[in-house]
């Protein structure tokens, strides 16, 4: 795969992330989108892509988990 395609695909990903009504689903296609744009630093060789995008997945992840185990009121 063409490396600038993969490039396309994550940022698509990452953009339709903000069309999701609910939070679960957003912060899902999140981290799908920042795994595909790790990917895609990996293959460039752009280490600030992977650390970023690897943030942004530890980020997307935590609030996943920290809403899924809070309390429902």
């Amino acid at each position: 795969m063409n490396t600038d395609i993969l490039g396309w695909i994550a940022t698509a990903v990452f953009v339709s992330s903000y069309f999701f009504k609910r939070p679960a689903l957003l912060r899902a296609a999140q981290m799908v989108g920042a795994c595909l744009w790790i990917l895609y630093g990996v293959l460039i060789g752009a280490i600030p892509v992977v650390v970023a995008n690897g943030l942004v997945f530890a980020a997307a992840a935590w609030t996943l988990l920290r809403a899924k185990s809070a309390p429902s009121a």
